[in-house]
């Protein structure tokens, strides 16, 4: 039975206040509201409200006019450009929307290209510079790559290729010789909001190229749910301009989507709205399927692709490389997890580092976040590709993998990444020492409630407030996402109603149950059999859990997510 933390958020009790006087609303969503950083009628207004206008110019980023007046010269000379970017969901939809709008607005030479990930791997390649250079390219805008590419770039230059970097993540403090850099988190960039994804990034400078050349807000707006389905996937921060961006993009990817979105929601099967989450279960593991089984061009033909037949067959492509991408995923963990359990000594490691040459390096780093689910402690899956040792990293919450990483560096040949995953590559004959030395750092470093999984509470409230109308404000809470997860609450003290909670399928428990004898409700856990003598022996118990409409024939019915229980 897996012990987890309960940690209550804690929020400003004179803020809690002053929004249940503005609002009237029940005190725990006033507490909600106070711990995402609500605190007035007037920031409730622009939380539950969005605005497009509440954007901010993207001429505050710094680079964004030389970029803007780069673009400019190139369609003026009709020279050829080149629009470059990663392989995962960031990169390809940034590509497909800078593309798209340059296509719209320019009859020059455009191309687009996406590093193979395991001929190439992650960023600017020499092999797209050179593409580039032998097909007479002279700019180059990078996209959810570039900012540590120093070398590379100035290699670029050195060809005559010009290169504008659009990236999201964390620079150096030597920054690549680019014609110029759009990156919110540079330290001297005034930009006021820092989280966008890389697609974000981009959308801010077709932004920038549209006020500049004075068209209508539609020749950017209607890239959105590219933008919404970006910040979905790479899990960055819903708030500020990212919740903007999201709110309106999955308001268009629910009315009027692009056609690649609709194909995919088709063959997913939904037919009724989409949230943050379907796009983070449906559409992204359907694109990212593309360039972790086999190439990421055909994610970003899908989202540039006008004709119905060719969408309809690059969709499928994409699904079947997402059933290949889950049966891969699912056998790889199912044989860590078996290395594990047969040694004694890794089951008992505060850390995670297993190594097979033969595992796909495709889903190595899925399989690092399944395997965190069954022992909860910083994880890392290798495996070998072009005589090299290259794996992904994952973390626990509270644990910084990067700098953990940062300690083994003379061990690496290369890495990166950022609090909680990175990648690195290093020495078949290192992979010993790097396991021992890893778990020496997380062992010396980890605080022993971060082994401990946490589930992060917003509110108590008790079993006859889950009403639909209160049921109806928390779902104004959308888009959920980091800094705005989906609201976790806590009932105490309650009871199993008349015995009608039960195991169902030997693994899940299903809940009925009630409150000082007030109404009752229905509810699931799942993987929570194994407290179902706690939940059914008619003693009270404390539960954490969200809401949730069910629908059946067409009836609305709320309902509960148990995420665990304790004695009271």
């Amino acid at each position: 039975m897996v012990t987890k933390r309960w940690t209550l958020k804690p929020a400003n009790e004179k803020h809690v206040q002053q929004l249940y006087e503005d609002l009237h609303i029940h005190p725990a969503l006033c507490r909600l509201l106070a711990v995402r950083g609500v605190t007035d009628y007037d920031t409730a207004k622009l939380f539950f409200r969005p605005q497009i206008s509440e954007l901010h110019d993207p001429f505050l980023m710094k680079g964004m006019k030389q970029a803007v007046e780069r673009i400019s010269d190139a369609i003026e000379w009709h020279e050829r450009i080149m629009v470059y970017g990663d392989y995962d969901v960031d990169g390809t939809t940034s590509v497909a929307v800078m593309y798209s709008f340059l296509r719209a607005h320019y009859d020059g030479e455009i191309a687009f290209y996406v590093p193979h990930r395991y001929k190439e791997g992650y960023g600017i390649s020499k092999q797209g510079i050179d593409h580039a250079h032998a097909n007479g390219f002279t700019l180059m805008i990078a996209l959810d790559c570039g900012i540590k590419s120093v070398e590379l770039i100035n290699y670029a230059q050195s060809l005559g290729i010009d290169v504008i970097v659009c990236d999201h993540h964390m620079p150096d403090s030597i920054l690549p010789p680019a014609y110029a850099i759009l990156n919110p988190k540079q330290t001297d960039c005034p930009y006021p909001y820092k989280e966008l994804s890389g697609c974000g990034i981009g959308y801010k400078l077709i932004c920038a190229l549209a006020k500049h050349w004075k068209l209508e807000e539609n020749a950017t707006t209607q890239y959105l749910d590219l933008v919404a389905t970006s910040i979905a996937a790479d899990i960055v921060p819903i708030d500020g301009e990212n919740r903007i961006l999201a709110f309106y993009g999955i308001k268009k990817v629910n009315e009027n989507p692009c056609h690649s979105i609709k194909v995919l929601k088709e063959l997913a099967g939904i037919n009724r709205n989409m949230c943050i989450s379907d796009v983070v279960f449906v559409i992204g593991p359907r694109v990212n399927a593309a360039g972790r089984m086999d190439d990421a061009r055909k994610a970003v033909e899908l989202f540039i692709e006008t004709d119905d037949s060719r969408l309809q067959e690059l969709a499928v492509q994409l699904q079947s490389d997402n059933i290949e991408r889950k049966e891969v995923d699912k056998n790889i963990t199912e044989e860590a997890l078996t290395l594990i359990q047969q040694d004694e000594i890794m089951v008992r490691r505060k850390s995670t580092v297993l190594y097979k040459e033969t595992w796909h390096k495709g889903v190595v780093g899925i399989v690092a976040s399944r395997l965190i689910d069954h022992y909860y402690r910083p994880t890392i899956i290798l495996t070998k590709a072009n005589d090299k040792v290259s794996g992904s990293a994952r973390s626990v919450s509270g644990f910084n993998i990067y700098e953990a990483l940062h300690e083994c560096r003379d061990l690496l040949e290369n890495y990166g990444g950022h609090f909680y995953a990175a990648g690195m590559t290093l020495h078949p004959a290192r992979v010993k020492e790097f396991s021992d030395r890893f778990e020496e750092v997380v062992s010396q470093s980890i605080p022993p409630e971060l082994l401990i999984p946490e589930i992060v509470i917003d509110a108590e409230i008790k079993i006859a407030d889950i009403k639909p109308s209160f049921f109806n404000i928390i779902q104004q809470f959308e888009p959920f996402g980091p800094t705005n997860l989906r609201p976790v609450f806590l009932s105490k003290n309650v009871y199993d109603y008349k015995g009608f909670s039960k195991v169902v399928k030997d693994q899940h428990l299903k809940f009925v149950v009630h409150q000082h004898g007030g109404q009752a409700i229905d509810g699931i856990g799942f993987w929570l059999a194994d407290k179902a003598d706690m939940v059914c022996m008619g003693k009270p118990f404390d539960m954490v859990y969200t809401i949730e409409d069910c629908e059946y024939n067409g009836v609305h019915k709320l309902q509960i997510k148990v995420l665990d229980v304790r004695h009271s």
